[in-house]
């Protein structure tokens, strides 16, 4: 299924105090993206929850949050790869109870096991990818759509990879599961579109991440730029700024030559 692609002719970048009162759940808030996602968040006045799988993972996020004087972030240690449906439940009950609200989602979240051919992709990292970059999206809307739609102007940010690229040779799990996410986005986007909740899609330029690392061999990954930029797009599409977008994936590659 084909994406509809926006590239920005302005900075994605939230406005002070854009998010002030809000609360917004991060996954994979330790990675490169998800990070930069909730530091920016953070600094536009969000109260930030960080969701990962290792409390000690996500302590060294909340140090550099607290730093900024920003408002009390929240670390909420959750494996992925293992959480059930009784999880992102209670999770959502949990946000529910100690904030009273939820305004939006960036699932930043990423697995990946290398490029190679389906044959030799072990069944349990197949099933491990396919939950965390497709059916925790789906779990994560399902369990927190009625706490959103509480919020005045709700959002989820899903995060793309480049689908002329992943649907090739080799990309395996990953590239099968950003393909169906396509999917699951328009869908999710047609349901939602006449109510308050939005969602937004996310297509990153090459950026310093593990990921890329692993993907591109011989490439000096080092020369690459922080996923700062990124991140603030992210958060940029959490605030109504970005209701021009609702249901498209922004790209951010402009300028590059590859893309």
């Amino acid at each position: 299924m084909s994406l509809t692609l926006s590239r920005p002719a302005h900075a994605c970048v939230p406005a002070d105090a854009a998010l002030a009162q809000s609360v917004v759940l991060v996954t994979g808030s330790y990675g490169g993206l998800g990070r930069a996602t909730a530091l920016t968040a953070a600094r536009a006045g969000a109260s930030v929850v960080l969701l990962g799988r290792k409390a000690r993972s996500l302590e060294p996020v909340y140090d550099e949050i607290v730093a900024l004087a920003a408002p009390q972030p929240a670390i909420f240690p959750m494996d992925l790869a293992t959480a059930t449906p009784e999880d992102f439940d209670a999770l959502a009950d949990t946000i529910e109870r100690e904030f009273g609200r939820l305004d939006g989602i960036v699932h930043a979240a990423a697995a990946f096991d290398g490029l190679k051919p389906m044959d030799q992709q072990k069944p349990g990292e197949w099933l491990r990818i396919q939950q965390v970059l497709l059916t925790a999206p789906f779990l994560l809307q399902r369990s927190f759509t009625p706490l959103l739609k509480q919020s005045p102007s709700p959002a989820i940010v899903h995060v793309f990879d480049d689908p002329d690229r992943v649907q090739k040779a080799f990309w395996g799990s990953y590239g099968v599961a950003k393909c169906a996410l396509a999917g699951m986005f328009a869908i999710a986007h047609q349901e939602t579109e006449n109510s308050n909740l939005r969602v937004h899609g996310l297509l990153p330029a090459p950026m310093r991440t593990q990921l890329r690392r692993m993907a591109w061999f011989g490439e000096d990954t080092l020369q690459l730029p922080l996923p700062d930029a990124t991140g603030a797009a992210a958060a940029y599409l959490l605030t109504g700024a970005a209701a021009q977008y609702r249901g498209q994936v922004l790209d951010l590659r402009a300028g590059d030559p590859s893309a």
